[in-house]
């Protein structure tokens, strides 16, 4: 039963970041949600080997974790099951990928890099940022926010008001869950787990409580005046801050994509 407290936990606890009084919480949430596609393009289109490039673009969720004052163990906590699928997909090129591209220094001598070893590196580096930026748009937007701005650019009402419900009553679900597991295990005192052979059924009742649940939430938003389309929140313009902000971090991205900041500041040090 842990597992289930401890994951509907973890989404109010997101429910309630999301809420706080912060300048960056209170942002146009069409801002925030510009900035972080953005981020996530240009991270993901540096060549495969251009390591530095991707590492010069960590300076986005460093200032978003320090001015939002997000938790770096807390983000690769509930992370935890993204973050190894993002870097098992470039596990495998150094097995593909042996020529020699370039020589580190080390203890013994200088050490050969392999373009694997490298193209390995940098799709992770890439994984792991963007995972990030998303992280920093859910923990400073809530998902009211974030599917008001999926409608002013113009995505489908009905994929938005999927979007909104899944997140909004997935803890109903997982309530639900729960309560059918808590109830097998009374049944079966003493197991560890569901046995095999009841998987079918449980699976069956799970679906039966969840859409019986849907038709309970489905009249309970007719009657409050569902016609199809969520008044998310209350709408409201961008304002001079919101379009400050917006340029700044854009130039910054764009510079950081089109000029090696990093190579620049090591030949200024030396």
């Amino acid at each position: 039963m842990s597992k289930f407290n401890d994951a509907i936990s973890e989404i109010e606890n997101m429910s309630q970041m999301a809420q706080k009084d912060q300048w960056v919480n209170n942002m146009h949430p069409l801002v925030k949600l510009f900035l972080t596609i953005l981020y996530i393009v240009l991270v993901v289109s540096f060549n495969r080997y251009n390591l530095s490039g991707v590492f010069a673009m960590i300076v986005y969720p460093i200032f978003a974790f320090i001015i939002c004052d997000l938790s770096w163990k807390e983000a690769f906590y509930r992370l935890r099951v993204v973050l190894p699928l993002v870097c098992i997909i470039g596990l495998f090129n150094p097995l593909f990928d042996t020529a020699i591209i370039t020589y580190i220094p080390g203890p013994g001598g200088p050490i050969a890099v392999s373009a694997g070893v490298m193209s390995m590196i940098t799709i992770i580096v890439k994984g792991v940022f963007t995972v990030l930026a998303s992280y920093i748009l859910i923990a400073t937007t809530t998902i009211e926010k974030i599917c008001y701005a999926l409608r002013l650019i113009h995505v489908p009402k009905i994929l938005v008001t999927e979007i909104m419900l899944i997140y909004r009553y997935i803890t109903v679900l997982l309530g639900e869950a729960k309560r059918i597991t808590q109830a097998y295990s009374l049944r079966a005192p003493g197991q560890k787990g569901v046995h095999y052979k009841v998987w079918g059924s449980l699976v069956g009742q799970f679906l039966i409580r969840s859409m019986d649940k849907a038709d309970i939430v489905y009249e309970s938003m007719c009657l409050r005046g569902y016609n199809g389309e969520f008044s998310f929140v209350e709408k409201s313009s961008i304002t001079g801050t919101d379009i400050i902000y917006l340029c700044v971090w854009t130039a910054i991205f764009i510079g950081f994509r089109v000029f090696p900041i990093i190579s620049i500041v090591g030949g200024l040090f030396g």
